[in-house]
């Protein structure tokens, strides 16, 4: 399978060229109730593994100046990936002046070598949900010993070391991280941590369990309780600059497959020709349209069947 998916505008990183690295099935060591694939069981190391030569060859293929950056992400745990260091090092020969942005859930930066690597890359987005063991638990669903504890103090060792632009996220559900007393101790943890930026985001994209995100007036509310010298930001969809990129059949699929999008992104992402392959598409009913809260997103017909909720 193809690991190279895009490029979309991202709300916050601009034009991205995904890289995925884990095509073939879901492999992550979170099950997170929130998470856009569906439902798999943990796992703590890869068996589905692609090449470095497979994933630099098709990168090859796709890179131009056009891109603001290269982002690695699996169906599941990038850092499962065996071969993040090498793969990291191959990429800097290649990529010019692109920069490279990992989204991880930042587990394993209890791994020495997943440390190190990603001190390598430019920018790296960490995920951090909860503080709390039961919340943290009920929210990301982690892999027998994984403890919150051990990735915050990590977290905190790596922002003070690392030397490019580093992303928090946190993603609120609703009824379960989203209470002052949550929002406090993920304060206190923060203040620990030299971010970039904070970026506040909940659910608005179909989820693998049946949860509810929070509104945008409970997420200024919430913004207004954590600490001011915290550089905390409303993670939005306005202000996305056009793409107007052609896409295949094949490519329409595979990338509403790593990402559902609704018609506001297709408008700035795709060319003309590309909204005529998309709308024969639904007709076939090859995509389909889900509606999550007042956003309607466009994602395989095979993605939607294997989702489920609970």
């Amino acid at each position: 399978m193809k690991t190279i998916f895009g490029p979309i505008n991202s709300r916050r990183f601009g034009s991205s060229l995904g890289i995925d690295l884990s095509p073939a099935l879901k492999q992550c060591n979170f099950d997170c109730l929130y998470c856009e694939l569906a439902p798999a069981v943990t796992v703590d190391a890869q068996e589905n593994v692609v090449s470095v030569e497979q994933i630099i060859n098709e990168l090859k293929g796709h890179l131009d100046e056009k891109i603001d950056v290269i982002t690695i992400t699996a169906n599941g745990e990038p850092t499962l990936y065996p071969h993040l260091d090498e793969l990291i090092d191959a990429i800097n020969q290649i990529k010019n002046n692109t920069q490279t942005l990992i989204l991880t859930n930042s587990a394993m930066l209890v791994d020495e070598r997943v440390f190190n690597a990603l001190l390598k890359l430019d920018q790296v987005k960490l995920s951090l949900d909860a503080i709390s063991n039961d919340i943290f638990n009920k929210i990301d669903r982690p892999h027998k010993d994984i403890r919150v504890e051990e990735v915050v103090k990590k977290v905190q060792e790596f922002s003070k070391i690392f030397t490019g632009k580093l992303f928090i996220e946190i993603l609120f559900v609703h009824g379960l991280n989203d209470t002052k007393e949550e929002i406090a101790k993920l304060n206190h943890a923060l203040l620990g941590i030299n971010a970039t930026r904070i970026d506040l985001g909940t659910i608005d994209r179909p989820p693998a369990y049946n949860v509810a995100g929070i509104s945008y007036k409970e997420l200024h509310e919430a913004a207004l309780l954590f600490d001011r010298e915290l550089p905390i930001h409303i993670a939005s969809r306005i202000h996305a600059e056009p793409n107007y990129a052609k896409y295949n059949e094949e490519e329409i699929l595979n990338t509403l497959d790593k990402r559902p999008l609704t018609m506001d992104d297709i408008d700035i992402l795709f060319d003309k020709p590309s909204k005529e392959r998309l709308k024969n598409l639904i007709k076939e009913q090859k995509i389909i349209k889900k509606r999550v809260g007042n956003l309607e997103f466009l994602l395989p017909a095979t993605n939607a069947r294997r989702k489920r909720t609970k």
